[in-house]
């Protein structure tokens, strides 16, 4: 009688921000050594996290991409929405479930880490109680993104807050009132509803706009001076912190 299977690992494999030169030296290593790679992409799209990683897949390696049934087609705050992803990733969890149940290790590609706003994490929830699991950490978009303005985010005592553009108009000028340095995620369709909130926080001359942060067609510039530009969904408003320091 053959004994019981051990089951592999799903690993949330943090790519960093964009450069494969910033992926961590574990995150490398698994991915050359991976035999199932798992990636998220909208249909149709080759997929951000799969681009980070061309050129480095092992060959023969059985290649999973998991399709969003919706992004932006339509809001986040339609109940129809948040039915739509959960269905999604509990099809999700199942496929990546089942082939650690049959022994296969399973390397999940996330942008940036896995555990920050990551699609990642909604998988994490649903498969840690069912197969072997491990999160490599990664280097951020933001860190990138701030980097990206030659100066320190954050001095001595400062403040820093994390915002989402999909946040209240109201909420966003509050947060940013009261914190010393800044960033903003998640822009696209947001983004003149974050220049009015830090305008109305007063930072709105301070704001930088990060577009592709570590990645070919980089884009730093002022935000007052990049009116009328559409952004990217992942593009990056940063306000550094002047805080103390010696």
């Amino acid at each position: 009688m053959s004994g019981a299977v051990t089951p592999g690992t799903v690993y949330g494999l943090g790519l960093g921000p964009g450069d494969p030169d910033l992926m961590t030296v574990r995150a490398d290593r698994l991915l050359r050594g991976a035999r199932h790679v798992a990636f998220f992409r909208k249909a149709g799209r080759k997929g951000q996290a799969r681009g980070i990683v061309e050129g480095l897949l092992p060959d023969g390696a059985q290649e999973l991409p998991m399709e969003y049934p919706v992004t932006t087609e339509i809001p986040f705050t339609d109940p129809e929405y948040n039915r739509l992803l959960a269905e999604f990733y509990e099809a999700c969890t199942e496929r990546l479930a089942a082939l650690a149940e049959a022994g296969e290790d399973v390397v999940v590609l996330c942008e940036g880490d896995p555990f920050f706003y990551g699609s990642f994490m909604h998988l994490y929830m649903r498969l840690a109680d069912r197969v072997p699991l491990e999160v490599v950490p990664a280097i951020t978009g933001m860190s990138a993104a701030w980097t990206a303005t030659g100066a320190p985010i954050t001095w001595g005592d400062d403040m820093l807050s994390v915002l989402m553009g999909t946040l209240p108009e109201d909420m966003l000028a509050a947060r940013m009132a009261e914190s010393d340095a800044l960033v903003v995620m998640k822009i696209g369709r947001n983004l003149d509803k974050v220049r009015r909130a830090l305008r109305r926080a007063g930072r709105f001359d301070a704001a930088w706009l990060v577009e592709f942060a570590s990645m070919p067609g980089q884009s730093v510039q002022r935000l007052a001076e990049a009116a009328g530009r559409v952004t990217p969904y992942f593009s990056i408003i940063v306000v550094h912190g002047q805080g103390r320091r010696p």
